[in-house]
This record gives structure tokens, C-alpha cells and sequence, in this order.
């Protein structure tokens, strides 16, 4: 067992070397996070002789890579939301009405005419003037109706629809309600996480809680107010026909029409545009900021395969007439349609500044909210608060490293001092390890730190007091230290196996902090694994090729 071959001692020096390279940037730790800001700029094509002195506080080639601080040790802001998923059932019953009208419209000479009735944002209530022809209309609508898509409402409707009087009563199934809140607390959480991923935070932990609310949190953002500039615009984009492009506040809308501010045309102006648009945003693919041909800032946009097939029709039939671009219901721009448009792309141009456009690219890139975001939660974590935890967290690794490595040293001399060398060199590698996948540092994570420090001696225990009771009974030290490392091996992979299996089920089971204190804790099972098992038994193997002890005392 201490015959190890010098191919396998070089390799377990370099694999603790590379661990002790890749560890290293964390003792500059503000220094190599001001460099990585810095190239991040740079890349992006933004530079300048302050940005590039910045790049250069750390050599590029050596490893950069961090371990990120959560929350509780960086600071950031702390977010609890919840989707407004009754919004998804007006957008649904407004654009399901055209479909409805074109349908019963089809047999104008059965059911007469056919008006939309106001009602509540989700229910869709249709008149029609023939009322004999209601058995009619009902299975007219009903042919409309879709499965639901989920494997709970398999084979129920996405529709329910009633009579009552002259009137058809059209809402959605329960079924498809269900269904719906959940794809909008799904689609929201997505939507959530690209607009943070946008503006380059760090490590932000976003997850779902319960049937409609959503967790965010952001280390490294300056408040919670900040974050929610970020997340809590809903930037729904629609391109909808303008009935008159220039009205005031007493214009009387009908049922399939809108009346919404036109601030480009100063204040109190409005348009009056049809309810049901044409395009949305969600056919949106791209969106850019630029300048139109006025030299003015802009966003030029791109639809999908069929956003462009509809916002080409349109635009052919309808040259010469307005078309309103509706944001966050407030009509942003109204232009007239020229020629028809087939590419599929366009331009916004309206009353912007750089930073604006820049901002509204950004929201219709990550995609619209599908639903209003309550914020029923809100916290800043500041950063004296996070530094305070590392300060305690240090103390309490300190206090655990030294505990240990006396214990060590007074209980087994020399071979107390290779588990303590091994021990450091035990850290370094998790700290290494924890930059390379890029983890997240928490307060419980610093906790599975300590519990590693403490944890990380007891294979080495194991062997010693194995080679102890060898020593009785063995012919020499050198065939007791290898017996000791013999039989103590299956001992120490079962409970190292167990534990690192708790490990995993807390990751894939818990969340946050839970998390943060799995990845530590698993992590540090296999560096401990590691140095007691090859690091310190090469220590020990070198030294006693040097020494040639004829007893030892362990």
C-alpha cells in the first residue's frame, strides 16, 4: 500500500495543485470581481482607459472564476410575488371573441346578428338577434372549443358554453382554468428569470412557491425596489387596428373597441383602436435598440413565422389606414401603413431616449408578463448585514480548524500533522471546486463548511486507529500502515457514501438556503474523501520512504 507508483504520486500533486490554482482568486476576491466586470464590458464593445485598467487588475491568464455570495452574504434584495392569473382569463375571452364573431357571422342568415354584451373580465357574453337560433349558435360555438392540454383534464374542453335568454355565456372549463394557471405562473417564472439574466446579475435564486407565487432573490442589487423596476413592468406589446387616431376623453367606446392614452400627442390626448389585436407580442422572436431614419432612438422588432404571415395580411389590406402600437395599454406610436410589410420586422419609433429604448428592447426580448405581478414580500439585505455573516462565518471555520488540527496533533503526532496539511489542503479544494461549477456560497453553506472541517478528519481517524491496532499484531510499520489503509477503506466509503447521499436528496428536494448547505456539504464529502485516501496517505508514504522508521507511534 505504500508502494505507490511515481505516475500516481505526480498525478494526485497536480490534481491538488489545480485545486489550489482555482481557489487562489478567491483571496483577491474584489480585485478579480472588478477584472470580470471589466472584461464583461469590454466584450460587449464598451471600453475606455478606466474600463481597461480595471481588466488588467488581474492577470488574464489565470483562473478567474469566483464563488459567487448568496444573498444573506452579499446583500441584494428579497422578493415574494404573486401572478395575477384571473388577468390571463380577459386576455383569453378578448381574443377569443373575433373567433366567435367570424363563426356565428358565417350564418348571419340563421342567427342574425350577432353583438358582444359587456360583462364580467371573465365571462364573454354574445347577443344575437335571431334568439330562435340558439341551438344553432350554441353548437356553433361549441365547435370552437380545444382539449384541454394537461394530463388532469384530458378530454375536457377548453370552453363551457350556456344559453341565457338571446344570449350566449362563453368561460373557460375549470379545467382549462387550472391548466392556465398553471402555463402563466410557469411562463411568468421564465420571463422573470430571463429579464434578471439580462441586466447581468449574479447567481439569482428564482423558484415557485405554492400554486401562484414566485420567490426571487438577487444578490448584489442595491434594493428591492430596484429589482422590481426590473421584473414588474408587464410590457405587453399588441398591434391593434385605430378606429380614430386622435380623440379625446369623452369619446364613448363600443364593446369591440378601446379608448387609451396617446401621450406622443401631449397630454390628455387618446386613440381609439379595436379591442382584439392583430399581432401580439409573444410572435415576437427579436427586438433591438436603434434609430429610425430621423437619427431618433428606436426598437426595431422581428416576428415569428406567424406574427409575420398576420402582420402581412393586414398591413396588404390595409394600406393607407393607421395602425396603433399599444404598450402596457398606452398607444406608443400610430403610424400609417404604407405598403404592405411581408418580412416580418419593423420599427417602434416614439418619444424615446437611449436608455429607453435600450430598456424597451430588453423587456420585449426577455417576453411580455402574462399577467400582473403583486409583490406581497419585499426586503433590501445590505451589504454591512452580508459582511457581518462572513466575518461570524470565518470565526467559526477558524475556531473549527484549530480545534481540530490540535486534536489531531496531540492525539497522533506526525501522522496528526499530515491529516492537518491534508486538511488545509481539504478547503482549498472545496473553495476550488465551488469556483469551477460556479456555486453559490450561503450562510448554511458556510455551516456545511464547518461540518466538513469537522467531518473531513474522521477518515483519517479511521486509518490511524486502524494502523494502532495493526502495530500489536503486524511484523513492522510498513505492513501496519498498509493494512491500516486496507481495512479502514470500506468503513469510510459507506458512511462517506451515506452521508453524500443525504446530500443529494437535500439538494433535490430542498431550496435556498436548504440548497446552498447540500452543495458544501456534498462537495466537501469528496475533497475529504480525496485527501484522506490519496493526499495524505502520499504524505505519509514519502515520508516514510525518507525516514525508514524501524517503529512508529501513532
Amino acid at each position: 500500500m505504500l508502494n505507490i507508483s511515481l505516475g500516481r504520486r505526480v498525478m494526485i500533486w497536480l490534481v491538488v495543485a489545480a485545486g489550489l490554482l482555482l481557489a487562489m482568486p478567491n483571496l483577491f476576491y474584489d480585485r478579480v470581481e472588478r477584472s470580470n466586470d471589466a472584461e464583461a464590458l469590454l466584450e460587449q464593445g464598451i471600453g475606455g482607459p478606466e474600463v481597461e485598467a480595471e481588466a488588467a487588475l488581474w492577470p488574464s491568464f489565470l483562473p478567474d472564476g469566483l464563488v459567487n455570495l448568496g444573498l444573506d452574504l452579499r446583500g441584494g434584495a428579497h422578493l415574494l410575488a404573486e401572478v395575477q392569473v384571473e388577468d390571463v382569463y380577459e386576455s383569453r375571452m378578448t381574443s377569443f371573441w373575433p373567433e366567435v364573431r367570424d363563426a356565428l357571422a358565417a350564418e348571419r342568415e340563421t342567427v342574425g346578428f350577432v353583438t358582444r354584451e359587456d360583462s364580467a373580465p371573465d365571462v364573454l357574453r354574445v347577443r344575437i338577434s335571431n334568439a330562435e337560433a340558439m341551438p344553432r349558435a350554441l353548437e356553433i360555438v361549441r365547435d370552437l372549443a380545444r382539449p384541454v392540454v394537461t394530463l388532469t383534464g384530458a378530454g375536457a374542453s377548453d370552453i363551457v358554453v350556456a344559453a341565457e335568454g338571446p344570449e350566449l355565456v362563453i368561460q373557460l372549463s375549470e379545467a382549462e382554468r387550472e391548466a392556465t394557471d398553471d402555463r402563466t405562473v410557469q411562463q411568468a417564472l421564465e420571463i422573470i428569470r430571463r429579464r434578471i439574466d439580462e441586466v447581468g446579475t449574479r447567481e439569482p435564486a428564482i423558484q415557485r412557491q405554492g400554486a401562484d407565487r414566485i420567490l426571487i432573490q438577487v444578490p448584489g442589487v442595491g434594493s428591492a425596489q430596484e429589482l422590481k423596476d426590473i421584473i414588474g413592468t408587464t410590457a405587453q406589446l399588441t398591434f391593434r387596428p385605430v378606429i380614430q387616431p386622435f380623440a379625446d376623453a369623452d369619446t364613448v367606446a363600443g364593446s369591440d373597441e378601446e379608448l387609451l392614452p396617446f401621450p406622443s400627442q401631449g397630454e390628455g390626448a387618446f386613440a381609439l383602436v379595436e379591442r382584439a389585436p392583430v399581432v401580439t407580442g409573444e410572435e415576437l422572436v427579436d427586438a433591438q435598440p436603434g434609430f429610425d431614419q430621423n437619427n431618433r432612438p428606436a426598437v426595431t422588432f422581428r416576428f415569428n413565422p406567424s406574427g409575420a404571415r398576420k402582420f402581412g395580411d393586414y398591413t396588404a389590406a390595409n394600406v393607407g389606414a393607421p395602425f396603433a402600437i399599444v404598450l402596457d395599454d398606452e398607444v406608443i406610436s400610430a403610424p400609417r401603413i404604407n405598403e404592405a410589410i411581408r418580412g416580418g420586422s419593423g420599427i417602434i419609433t416614439g418619444d424615446f431616449t437611449v436608455e429607453e429604448s435600450t430598456e424597451l428592447a430588453v423587456l420585449l426580448r426577455a417576453g411580455a408578463l402574462p399577467a400582473e405581478l403583486t409583490f406581497l414580500e419585499e426586503r433590501t439585505i445590505g451589504p454591512e448585514l452580508g459582511q457581518d455573516s462572513i466575518d461570524a462565518g470565518t470565526i467559526a471555520c477558524i475556531v473549527a480548524f484549530a480545534a481540530v488540527m490540535v486534536f489531531m496533533v496531540l492525539s497522533y503526532g506526525i501522522f496528526g500533522v499530515f491529516a492537518d496539511i491534508a486538511l488545509m489542503i481539504n478547503v482549498a479544494l472545496l473553495f476550488g471546486l465551488l469556483s469551477l461549477i460556479g456555486g453559490t456560497l450561503t450562510l448554511p453553506g458556510i455551516a456545511g463548511i464547518v461540518l466538513t472541517i469537522g467531518m473531513a478528519v474522521d477518515a483519517n481517524v479511521l486509518v490511524f486507529e486502524r494502523i494502532r491496532e495493526e502495530l500489536k499484531t503486524a511484523k513492522g510499520p510498513a505492513r501496519a500502515i498498509s493494512l491500516g489503509y486496507e481495512k479502514a477503506l470500506s468503513a469510510i466509503v459507506d458512511a462517506n457514501i451515506t452521508t453524500f447521499m443525504t446530500a443529494v436528496i437535500l439538494f433535490a428536494m430542498g431550496s435556498g438556503p436548504v440548497r446552498g448547505f447540500a452543495i458544501t456539504l456534498g462537495i466537501g464529502i469528496l475533497t475529504s474523501v480525496f485527501t484522506a485516501l490519496f493526499v495524505t496517505r502520499v504524505m505519509i508514504a514519502t515520508w516514510f520512504d525518507a525516514r525508514r522508521p524501524k517503529t512508529i507511534e501513532v
